[in-house]
């Protein structure tokens, strides 16, 4: 291959491992894309296109298992949420179908998904509509910490990233 083409494809990885890492982002408060193991494939072919000058391997092995760690984390949030407040296998089942269904209608539907999944996971369970509505309550808490727990390990990825880089 000629010196050009190596350039345009180089040109296009930075593109790519760029796109990763903002789709990644995104992927914190869409839970259909996995979203901090994104960015650290993003950081990973950023790494290797600098032929790892800047960032190394022991930085992107941290970096993979915060990126495992928050998979986890995000998991037992939600799970944890819900068994708190009384759900049982259905209302958790209903909470994860009502936060994909509600990706359709925006934060509003994040926020509500899991909510109405809940409680109907958990009223089909013969629960009282109480201790559906608690269910409820529950995993929406559970999503929400999740997510902000993802978004905090996000960020100490980011900043880890960078200052390694730049550093």
């Amino acid at each position: 291959m000629d010196i050009l083409t190596w350039q345009w494809l180089i040109y296009v990885g930075w593109i790519f491992s760029v796109t990763l890492i903002v789709v990644g982002l995104a992927g914190i408060i869409l839970p259909v894309l996995p979203g901090v193991p994104l960015m650290w494939l993003g950081m990973v072919l950023m790494a290797w296109l600098d032929q790892f000058s800047s960032v190394g391997f022991w930085t992107l092995f941290w970096l993979g298992l915060l990126a495992a760690a928050s998979v986890i984390v995000d998991f037992l949030a939600t799970a944890e949420g819900a068994r708190r407040f009384g759900a049982g296998r259905l209302a958790i089942l209903g909470a994860t179908l009502g936060l994909l269904f509600g990706l359709f209608f925006g934060l509003a539907g994040i926020l509500l998904g899991p909510f109405i999944g809940a409680v109907a996971g958990h009223l089909i369970g013969k629960a009282t509509l109480d201790s559906s509505m608690r269910a409820g309550v529950g995993a929406t808490l559970g999503v929400v910490a999740g997510t902000i727990a993802k978004g905090f390990i996000a960020l100490i990825m980011l900043v880890w990233f960078a200052a390694v880089w730049w550093f």
